[in-house]
């Protein structure tokens, strides 16, 4: 059912080499490209027409407008499972408390006397949010995305998620309850990379934005790539994933249930275990078998997605070589479940997220930890973060500097400028000293 690498015995090797050795899903999002080009073309020049019909095509409903009406989302949200209500309440609230704490404030250094650099903090002026609607239902990514982008001070914050033939064409109602519980009003019918291309391009319905953020498939990936450049984008999301890092004093019925947890996402998704115990993963395999019996979506996600080549037992040495293997992999998710797991997390350099002990899965930050579970994909950990305030904001940089300030590094200016032969840069300073270098 899952495969198993055995790393065991040898000296681990380095950088690349030890990440060729690892599962790791196909997520070619450059073959995508061409398929998204004449969709984001057609928006551009088009607009609402073509994402209605791009969405008639892929989603099988003809719509008659892209935005979803304000009392849609208001019945939705009266209509919402009141223990669905109170757990995305919490949700929010839980995730507010975090997200609050990562603003950033005006700072001010004083370089020199009379000359000081300031950093400002801006948001963006217009976001776009995509939720995913295909195989689930994601409010919790309403909430990862909407709430960062308004503890940043956002003020646009528009929501796109593909229409659903079962309602009339509308997104999910547990979706459009979700925008309605954040505030969110504007709201689009729209997915896939019609969506994203609305977003960039902008409709008669739909001002464009500066920056999309949230995950989706392949194809959102490959038209956020495309139009990167005129939007913003926090990351081309790829297959889910999730690592776990165990030695023997895991229990591998947690374990098993964490990989199962991921990989019913998707076909694709990966699920990673990294362990030194050859114990614990003999029993792990023991535990998926019926643990997957008494699920859902077995024939179709989760089954494909433990047998595919991007999931594995690694078998390791000892821990230090699993965190060797588990920097390499840059998981979305990391599990720590070891001994004394908290100081093992402190060791780790790269991943999206930690889950630090046996009482901190990672379903728990998908919706509840307070943590944000957009986060980097296929290795990217080594380089991005996840979505944060941060995310949302520009830091803009304000210059002012005293007529003494600048005459006593003029010199230093004037030399930088002819050793990189832009003499015209050094003029500009002469020019204000009546074409003579201050004396120091």
């Amino acid at each position: 059912m899952i495969s198993r690498i055995d790393l065991r015995g040898d000296v681990l090797p380095e950088g690349g080499a030890l990440r060729d050795l690892l599962p790791r899903a196909e997520f070619d999002v450059e073959a995508a490209l061409e398929t998204v080009r004449p969709i984001c073309e057609d928006v551009r020049h088009r607009g609402s027409a073509a994402v209605i019909e791009w969405g008639e095509k892929f989603d099988g409903v003809r719509l008659e407008s892209i935005r979803v009406p304000a009392e849609a989302i208001a019945e939705a949200a009266e209509n919402l499972d009141p223990d669905v209500r109170a757990a995305l309440e919490e949700s929010i609230r839980r995730a507010r408390l975090v997200h609050r704490e990562q603003r950033r404030t005006t700072h001010t250094t004083q370089v020199v006397p009379g000359g000081t650099v300031t950093e400002k903090w801006v948001p963006v002026e217009r976001v776009g949010l995509y939720v995913p609607g295909g195989r689930s239902v994601y409010p919790s990514s309403v909430v990862m995305n909407v709430v960062p982008a308004q503890e940043a001070g956002v003020e646009g914050v528009a929501v796109a998620s593909p229409p659903q033939k079962d309602f009339g064409g509308l997104p999910h109602p547990t979706i459009l309850a979700a925008c309605a519980l954040l505030g969110v009003d504007e709201v689009y019918a729209a997915g896939g990379a019609q969506a994203v291309a609305m977003f960039a391009y902008g409709t008669d319905e739909c001002p464009p934005v500066n920056l999309v953020t949230g995950p989706g498939n392949i194809y959102v990936a490959a038209a956020k790539r495309l139009l990167k450049g005129r939007i913003g984008i926090d990351a081309e999301a790829g297959p889910t994933e999730i690592a776990i890092l165990a030695d023997s004093t895991a229990d591998p019925v947690h374990v098993a249930a964490d990989l199962i947890s991921q990989a019913e996402h998707d076909p694709m998704a990966a699920a990673v275990l990294v362990t030194d115990s050859a114990e614990l993963a003999a029993a792990t395999e023991a535990e998926l078998k019926p643990q997957i019996a008494a699920t859902k979506h077995v024939t179709d996600r989760i089954e494909p997605a433990l047998a595919g080549r991007q999931s594995a037992i690694v078998l390791v040495d000892d821990l230090a070589d699993g965190l060797k293997v588990v920097d390499a992999y840059a998981a979305e998710h990391l599990e720590i479940q070891t001994a004394d797991a908290a100081a093992v997390a402190q060791r780790v350099r790269n991943a999206g997220a930690i889950f630090v002990g046996p009482w901190s899965p990672v379903s728990l930050g998908d919706y509840c930890a307070g943590s944000n579970h957009v986060l980097p994909t296929g290795g990217c950990a080594c380089h991005s973060s996840g979505l944060s305030v941060q995310s949302f904001l520009r830091g803009i940089h304000i210059v002012d500097y005293t007529r003494d300030a600048l005459a006593e590094v003029t010199h230093h200016v004037v030399t930088l400028a002819e050793a990189e032969d832009l003499p015209a840069h050094g003029a500009a300073l002469k020019a204000r000293f009546g074409w003579k270098v201050p004396q120091q």
